[in-house]
């Protein structure tokens, strides 16, 4: 009888990929009252028009998908020609489907396109049984996320219900991958099993993240409680220009520019990256770790929007604007090391280095504007 049932069974898992898309689990039609919410959320987003997303370009799979997920949890929050995502959609942190279609044939052979993320901070020790469970599955231990990728959402949900199983030990690798076939063949069945249905957990909210930590002797570290006016902010301060000016400068290289401002842009990248390891160096020998502050992020946050508008230019556009932003740059810096990082400073060894790196700064500043001048 047993090998009946099982007879059976393969039978049903191999037509599965004809039924997938035509006879959805019960959990892609239940709709619950936080999935109302969202959905009316969404709507007013998007002004309450579901019918505002043109997939009609869009293999016909992926289009059902994005009826369907409209249908259920309101108008999409991001949409693109390859992509269409919801953001915080029921228990999910994200839905996302793709226009791009995937062969996957576990269990039997479909086609992938719909992904549904939740929050989860999985132990870096079952990530590999994870992808061996489904290999469409994917970790993004940083942002604390985890992810199934079907072309059903109740097979989606099946999997991140078999995903917790092997993470909290009650499963196996093996038979989880037994139990995924047995779900999907008694949901075709129209038995509407559990594991299917809902998700049987509720995604953690709260201290998902996993930012790791620092391999490079010397780096800095963020979030650090009462740091702000000690030596450990100074030294990020000084470490924040040397990032701005080394990424500017690694920009310059890659357009059209003279000789001798690519020269300069070459000179930069090369002194403000070993002055990063000396303040770095600096850092071991006074015991002190350098500590990314409110104030040391807003510095870093400045040049990286004043390098974007230097993106789109080249030529001698590029040549002009960039050496502009150097002596404004260099000329804040100056002013940031006389006004506030010599007067802040405890550590004897740092007031050196810093009046050191200032000699530099000035020279920098010089250097750019003789290159003005001569343009």
């Amino acid at each position: 009888m047993k090998t009946i049932n099982k007879t059976i069974a393969l039978t049903i898992l191999a037509g599965l990929s004809i039924l997938a898309s035509c006879n959805p689990s019960a959990s892609d039609h239940k709709m619950t009252d936080k999935d109302t919410v969202n959905n009316q959320q969404n709507n007013a987003a998007m002004n309450g028009k579901k019918d505002a997303v043109d997939v009609s370009d869009w293999p016909e799979r992926p289009r059902l998908a994005v009826k369907e997920m409209t249908a259920k949890y309101g108008a999409p929050a991001e949409v693109s020609s390859e992509a269409i995502i919801w953001h915080n959609a029921g228990p999910y942190k994200r839905i996302m489907v793709t226009k791009k279609e995937i062969p996957h044939d576990f269990p039997a052979p479909h086609m992938d396109f719909l992904e549904n993320t939740v929050s989860y901070n999985v132990p870096i020790d079952k990530i590999d049984d994870l992808v061996a469970f489904d290999a469409s599955m994917t970790i993004n231990k940083t942002q604390g996320e985890m992810s199934a990728r079907c072309d059903l959402e109740g097979h989606n949900v099946l999997t991140l219900n078999l995903a917790r199983d092997i993470i909290n030990g009650t499963k196996t690798v093996a038979q989880a991958r037994q139990a995924f076939g047995e779900n999907v063949v008694a949901d075709f069945g129209g038995k509407h099993p559990a594991y299917v249905d809902q998700l049987q957990f509720t995604p953690p909210t709260d201290n998902v993240l996993f930012p790791d930590k620092p391999i490079i002797p010397g780096a800095a570290m963020r979030d650090v409680p009462n740091t702000e006016g000690t030596d450990a902010e100074v030294l990020a301060f000084v470490n924040a220009v040397n990032v701005n000016e080394i990424l500017a400068a690694a920009e310059a290289q890659k357009k059209k520019i003279s000789g001798p401002v690519m020269d300069y842009a070459k000179m930069l990248q090369t002194e403000h990256g070993a002055n990063m390891m000396k303040t770095a160096q600096l850092g071991q020998s006074i015991n002190t770790t350098p500590s990314i502050t409110k104030a040391v992020d807003a510095v870093m946050k400045k040049g990286a929007g004043e390098l974007a508008t230097l993106i789109p230019l080249d030529g001698k556009d590029f040549e002009t604007a960039y050496l502009d932003a150097m002596i404004k740059g260099h000329t804040e810096a100056l002013d940031m090391i006389d006004n506030q990082l010599l007067k802040t400073a405890k550590n004897e060894a740092l007031k050196q280095h810093i009046t050191d790196t200032r000699q530099h700064v000035a020279m920098h500043l010089d250097q750019a504007k003789k290159l003005k001048d001569n343009s």
